[in-house]
This record gives structure tokens, C-alpha cells and sequence, in this order.
């Protein structure tokens, strides 16, 4: 146990524990078996994203017991609590999709209340499936309290007949079974077997990109997102982040100190280099904004620009996050990126070093072709690319990690919903060098900005994910492959170009230059805007009707409140 004491009167947790008045309150944590010496000490909220739903999270709960023993030894009395998560991989390819992005904002808001309501001193966040990881750390540099993030893990490759395979091939051979190509018996042998364990997807999807990011912000521990879930090496990663985050009390060093502007380009750095989700074009955006940072998707795209593609790994190349692990993990992968002069190296990390300290003695493995040196990048720029132009003026993004061809012209073919797209794509109701356009699925008008996985792999099952493209004001998830653009904006739903289009309007695809325009004029599309009408969804009361009058653009990172340039207090300092 550590011995050191901690000034409570410079706390937010003096409000629930020190004083004659607070006697009410110190009596419910006599209830809960606390003596007076836990009382006096800080309390740091250890909150997870643990729940049955699937895989990604299972394993949190355990892990949260070993931060707590961090804390414990660091000096601190840790408080646990959970707050939800909804898993894509279950919510993929139906109504359901729609509360995926939404969750982003309610776990980081219910973080948020829970610690404002029982004034914790700091956070430890434990997070598994994709928008819990951003929404933990938007929270904490929302409340600005010392924290530390800890991915949970990813999944453990399946293997099928001779190969590592992910949840990806299982819905890629869902297009494979609708083709003909595969049957009922070659279906269920895969499904029983693509994902063996607890964790995260496997792949360089959006929760491994996003556990690469927290590091590469700064807010994780060096190499703690690489372990697979079942490994016990991820307990010792929490019990040491459990014991860093009472140092950070000790040093006021808060997650803004750690999140700059330069963090920021970091994070998208290790987006590019490992060829990662698309989705990050939302994310670091939105943890920018928490910090009162201006930081959009074009200046992301700046970066993607500029940043080689260097790490292999599906589901555009052949590897997945274990495979990264055991050549080193994260901190290899940074490594390569520092000494070759895509990192900001002086940037600090919860450990109070700063990166650059923090790879001093990091070794780049040459007997491995799962990271490249940069040297001998895979390609000159990043693995995602942004798109600009008349039908999205406000940008647009693109995986092209893993693709051979970098353009595409060809007529549109418009559908009003992810639904309608997907029953064509089963009947094969489109032609080779198709643009399927699919709009109102933005923030606003899905609502929620779906992802669209279940349509482009059973495009890549069927066999033509290379010989149609399609964009959407939607999202794609991190497992997308194919030339398939997210995020298009304006959205159709406040008229948008994408809302305007009409079938065979003939549309341009340049990600070599980062243009994405429809062959129409000013003058067309303003005659169109005039007659285009705004459209109800069905989701007209609850959670879904009040995130579509909040939330602004995907340019911006479809946030919901004004953020940090709007503060006139931050909790921490209350």
C-alpha cells in the first residue's frame, strides 16, 4: 500500500467527504465497508463498458478488478461503475445500427454524470466495442480529472480451414452464400469457429484503431492495446494503470495537458499508417472538440495525406492485432513513424514522459512483415484518404488500404435507405461499374448514421466488390473493404448534393487526388435544391428523435453540444 498522502481540499471529492455536513454522505460509504482511511484518500472512478452483448466487452469486469488493485496500491479507493455499450457486430445490417453512434454521446455524457454526481478526483476507463473507446476518452477530457484509458482486447483470430479469419469473412460469406457460392454447411462451420474468445474484433477495425490511437494521444499506457482479451498479461496493464493514474493526481497532469493539437495529428498519424477505420474521420474530431481544439475531418485528411501506410493488417492486408502484438505492438508501429519523422515526439503521455521518452528504448523487429518500415511503406499515403467536391462539399472519407484501384466513374444508382440498398444487392439488382448511392443515413436523417457492413460484404462475397463502388452520408464499418465512401456531407436530410442525385447521374471517384463530384452544374443542382423536400423519419420520440435535433455534421464529428469553446467552468478545477 502506498504510503504517500494527498492533499483532499484541492479535490472534487472534498465535497462528498470532508466536513460536518458531509456526514449523510460519509455514512453510505460506511454502508459499503469503507473505514475513515479510505474515506480520506481520492476516489477514482474505474468505469467499464462490461456487458453481455457480445464478445468485445465480456472480459472488462475482470480487468476492472485488477485496476482497482492499482489503485489500491497507488493510494487511492477506487469506485466501479459501468455505463452501456452497443456492440456493431450485433447491432450490423438492421435498425439497430442506428444506436451505435448515439451510444458514443450517452456513454461519454453518462460518464460524465456519474463522476459530477459523486465528484470523483480522477478517472481508469476500460473499453471493448468501437464508439465506447472514443466516448470514454471524450469524457475524460470533457472533465478534465487525471485519467488513464485501457483498451479491453481484441479477439483471438478464428481459424478455418488452413486460415485466421475474422467476423468479416463470416459476413463476407453471407454475400458468398447468397451467390451461390457457398452452402448452409460451409456457413455454419465458419460462424462456429470466426471468433473463439472474448474481445474486440481483430482486425485493424475500428476498436484496435481506436486502442491504437489512445496510445498515440496519450492517454494509454505504452503497449497496453496490444494483448489479446484472454491474455493475463492485460490484468498486469490495468494494475498499472491503476497505480499511474494516482501519479497523475499527485502531478495535475489532466487529459488536456496530454490531448494538444499536435496529439491530435498523432492519433491520426497511426490511423493512416495502419490502414484503420474510416470512423476515425468522426472521433478524433469529436475528442478534439471536448478540449475546445479545431479539428475536422479535412484537417484529419491532411494528415492521411501526408502518412505512409505501413502496418499490414486486415481488412485490407493479412494481418490482425495479435499478429501486431508479437512483433511488438503499438509501440512498434510508432516507433517506425518517430524516427522517420511522422510523430510529434515531444507531446506528453500519462506516463509524464513524452513519447519520444517512451520509445527510447523501443527496438523496430526486421524479421516480420506485419509493420514496414517506412522505407519500404506499402504506400506512399495513408490507408484512408479524404474526398472533397460538388457532391460533398463538407468532405467525405475512404478506406483504401489494400486496393489496387484509386478511381471510379460511373452512373448513379440511388437508394433512400441501407434496407432498399441491401434487398437489391441480394436479388443482384445492379450492374458491374455501378455507383450505388445510399442517403438518408446521416446523423440526422438515419437517425444515428449507420454503418453499412452487411451491404459491402455481401458486395465483396458476391464477388464485385471491386467492380461497384458505393457512397453514403452513412457510415462504414472499420471491416469495410472496397471503394466504398462514408460520411459524404451535407447529408441528404438537409439537402445535401447526395439527396439530389438521380439514377444514372454519372459521379467521379478520385482518391488520388481526393475529389468526389457528380457531372452536374451549379445551376442543375441549385434547380433540384429548389424542389427537394425535407423528410420525417420514423423515429419521431425517444433517444433516437433527440440525438437527430442535437447532433451537428459528420464534418465536425457529429457532436451534440457546444464543447469546451462554449465552457465558462471545468469540473475538475469545481
Amino acid at each position: 500500500m502506498d504510503a504517500r498522502k494527498f492533499d483532499k481540499s484541492k479535490l472534487p471529492s472534498r465535497h462528498v467527504t470532508v466536513g460536518a455536513a458531509r456526514a449523510p454522505h460519509r455514512s453510505y460509504y460506511y454502508a459499503m465497508d469503507l473505514e475513515q482511511e479510505d474515506i480520506d484518500k481520492p476516489f477514482v472512478g474505474v468505469v467499464t463498458t462490461w456487458n453481455e452483448a457480445a464478445p468485445c466487452n465480456i472480459s472488462l469486469s475482470r480487468q476492472a478488478q485488477a485496476v482497482k488493485v492499482g489503485v489500491k496500491e497507488g493510494g487511492g479507493t477506487p469506485r466501479e461503475f459501468t455505463t452501456i455499450t452497443v456492440t456493431d457486430g450485433i447491432a450490423m445490417g438492421h435498425e439497430g445500427m442506428r444506436s451505435s453512434l448515439v451510444s458514443r454521446e450517452v456513454i461519454a455524457d453518462s460518464t460524465e454524470l456519474t463522476v459530477r454526481g459523486h465528484c470523483y478526483d480522477a478517472i481508469v476507463g476500460l473499453a471493448g466495442c468501437d464508439k465506447s473507446l472514443p466516448g470514454l476518452m471524450m469524457a475524460m477530457v470533457r472533465l478534465n480529472v487525471p485519467s488513464v484509458f485501457m483498451y479491453g482486447g481484441s479477439i483471438l483470430p478464428g481459424r478455418f480451414r488452413g486460415k485466421d479469419v475474422t467476423v468479416v469473412d463470416v459476413f463476407e460469406a453471407v454475400g458468398m452464400h447468397q451467390a451461390g457460392k457457398v452452402d448452409d454447411e460451409y456457413l455454419h462451420e465458419l460462424e462456429c469457429v470466426a471468433c473463439p474468445s472474448a474481445g474486440s474484433c481483430g482486425g485493424q477495425f475500428t476498436a484496435n484503431t481506436m486502442a491504437t490511437v489512445s496510445e498515440a494521444i496519450g492517454l494509454a499506457l505504452p503497449g497496453s492495446a496490444g494483448a489479446p482479451a484472454p491474455y493475463e498479461t492485460r490484468d498486469e496493464y490495468a494494475v498499472a494503470s491503476g497505480r499511474q493514474v494516482m501519479d497523475l493526481i499527485e502531478s495535475n497532469l489532466r487529459p488536456r495537458d496530454i490531448v494538444t493539437r499536435r496529439a491530435l495529428e498523432n492519433a491520426a498519424t497511426v490511423v493512416a499508417a495502419s490502414g484503420g477505420s474510416t470512423n476515425a474521420g468522426l472521433h478524433l474530431p469529436a475528442i478534439a472538440h471536448e478540449c475546445g481544439i479545431e479539428f475536422d475531418l479535412h484537417d484529419v485528411a491532411e494528415i492521411f495525406k501526408r502518412t505512409p501506410y505501413i502496418a499490414d493488417m486486415k481488412p485490407g492486408g493479412k494481418y490482425v492485432a495479435k499478429d501486431m502484438f508479437e512483433v511488438g505492438g503499438v509501440p512498434v508501429l510508432m516507433k517506425a513513424l518517430l524516427d522517420s519523422g511522422h510523430l510529434h515526439g515531444d507531446c506528453i503521455t500519462v506516463t509524464g514522459k513524452t513519447i519520444a521518452e517512451n520509445l527510447a528504448d523501443v527496438v523496430f523487429p526486421e524479421d516480420q512483415d506485419v509493420i514496414y518500415p517506412v522505407s519500404k511503406a506499402l504506400s506512399p499515403t495513408g490507408g484512408v484518404v479524404g474526398l472533397r467536391g460538388n457532391l460533398a462539399p463538407e468532405g467525405a472519407i475512404v478506406k483504401v488500404a489494400g486496393m489496387k484501384r484509386l478511381d471510379f466513374t460511373g452512373p448513379a444508382r440511388v437508394f433512400d435507405s441501407e434496407d432498399e440498398c441491401f434487398a437489391a444487392v441480394q436479388m443482384k439488382q445492379y450492374k458491374d461499374g455501378d455507383v450505388l448511392v445510399i442517403r438518408y443515413e446521416g446523423p440526422r436523417g438515419g437517425p444515428g448514421m449507420r454503418e453499412m457492413l452487411a451491404t459491402t460484404a455481401a458486395l465483396y462475397g458476391q464477388g464485385v466488390g471491386d467492380e461497384v463502388a458505393l457512397i453514403t452520408d452513412g457510415r462504414f464499418s472499420g471491416g469495410t473493404r472496397g471503394f466504398c465512401i462514408g460520411h459524404v456531407g451535407p447529408e441528404a436530410a438537409v439537402g445535401g448534393s447526395i439527396g439530389l442525385l438521380k439514377d444514372g447521374d454519372m459521379i467521379t471517384i478520385d482518391a488520388v487526388n481526393g475529389t468526389l463530384d457528380v457531372d452536374l452544374s451549379d445551376d442543375e443542382l441549385a434547380a433540384r435544391r429548389k424542389e427537394w423536400k425535407p423528410r420525417k423519419t420514423n423515429y419521431q420520440s425517444g433517444a433516437l428523435w433527440k440525438y437527430a435535433q442535437l447532433v451537428g455534421t459528420a464534418e465536425k464529428g457529429a457532436v451534440t453540444h457546444p464543447g469546451a469553446a462554449a465552457e465558462t467552468h471545468v469540473y475538475a478545477d469545481l
